[in-house]
């Protein structure tokens, strides 16, 4: 499992299009934009899609200033599927 979170800088008049195309973009989702052209979005693998040829997308669509690595998380789905069957989790508790 990959996922990422990047801020995005488009041409505030371009923001409608860029929206519009990052929805055909796989495993992207938009959760803010403001009117001066700036969004949050996530990206996420998936199957028949890698996040890395997803953010490529996001970086070249057209209206796109810039694209910035905000936060990024890689793991093991049978790692992440074993803590969950076993009721475990990622977070240490301390004594």
């Amino acid at each position: 499992m990959n996922i990422n979170s990047m801020i995005i800088r488009a041409r505030p008049e371009r923001l409608a299009e860029v929206s519009a195309s990052f929805a055909d973009i796989p495993g992207v989702e938009i959760h803010g934009s403001s009117t001066d052209g700036r969004m949050i979005v996530t990206v996420e693998d998936g199957p028949g899609h890698t996040v890395e040829d997803s953010m490529l997308a996001v970086h070249t669509a057209p209206g796109v200033l810039s694209a910035t690595l905000v936060y990024q998380y890689a793991g093991s789905d049978a790692e992440d599927t074993d803590l969950t069957a076993t009721g475990g989790s990622n977070q240490e508790t301390q004594a």
